[in-house]
């Protein structure tokens, strides 16, 4: 089987589904390339992350006898089969980006259920274990992780000590959620090797929570990526006031 790839609206970002998709068929002896106008295909995958607020949709293309679209640009409720979404991604794929990082999540869903995501609608309102760390990582150097909310997970304990003796550098690329920091978790962020930690704050209403975990992870932070604790993402302009 000849098969097309069409990452919708990537630019300088994988996209974690076709390096799964690509791994897959490559697996069982298909040939795997990025589409190609003057070729024919027996399947083509368009996957795309945003929908139309953040990003022009493609045409579908006329050279293909199959055509499967996915990702949450698509619709909330496509997800990829067991046998995709658990194996290793083609990190190849994008061979024009380092190919010293690996991509992936660790848990899914988020308990939270805020209304300007759609985490919880898409995987569920609770954090939940989907994958130990060998599942997307083989060694290489740098580890981004994509997950909603790690630290509400159940086993988020276990789950950053697979972090701990991978010994690569950890990129937290999502917001942590500071509420939930406690001195236990914080001493073992202590021994992740981190590249970047980045912390959420949605709500002023959340504020005194928020201050609270952020102070503590201050408190006994022993790492500074770039010379500072970690960064703050904080949402405005959505149910906040100028002056807050």
């Amino acid at each position: 089987m000849k098969v097309g790839l069409i990452d919708v609206d990537g630019h300088n970002w994988p996209n974690l589904a076709l390096m799964k998709i690509s791994a897959y068929h490559k697996s069982i002896g298909d040939h795997v390339e990025w589409w190609d106008g003057f070729v024919q295909y027996d399947r083509v995958y368009m996957s795309r992350v945003f929908d139309d607020t953040y990003s022009e949709d493609k045409p579908e293309p006329c050279n293909a006898a199959e055509i499967i679209k996915g990702g949450t640009g698509y619709g909330l409720d496509n997800r990829l089969p067991d046998e995709i979404e658990h194996i290793m991604p083609d990190y190849g794929l994008y061979h024009w980006m380092p190919q010293d990082i690996a991509y992936g999540f660790l848990t899914r869903g988020c308990p939270r259920g805020c209304h300007f995501c759609i985490v919880a609608e898409k995987e569920g309102r609770g954090s939940r274990k989907v994958a130990d760390l060998s599942e997307f990582w083989s060694g290489q150097k740098k580890i981004k992780l994509l997950d909603p909310n790690l630290l509400s997970c159940p086993d988020h304990m276990e789950l950053l000590e697979q972090l701990v003796q991978s010994g690569a550098w950890v990129d937290f690329t999502q917001g942590l959620d500071a509420r939930i920091l406690t001195e236990q978790n914080i001493q073992k962020i202590n021994h992740v090797k981190l590249a970047e930690i980045h912390f959420a704050w949605d709500y002023m209403k959340e504020s005194d929570a928020v201050l609270r975990g952020l102070h503590l992870y201050a408190k006994l932070a022993n790492r500074r990526p770039h010379g500072k604790f970690g960064t703050v993402y904080c949402l405005t302009n959505y149910d906040t006031t100028m002056q807050e």
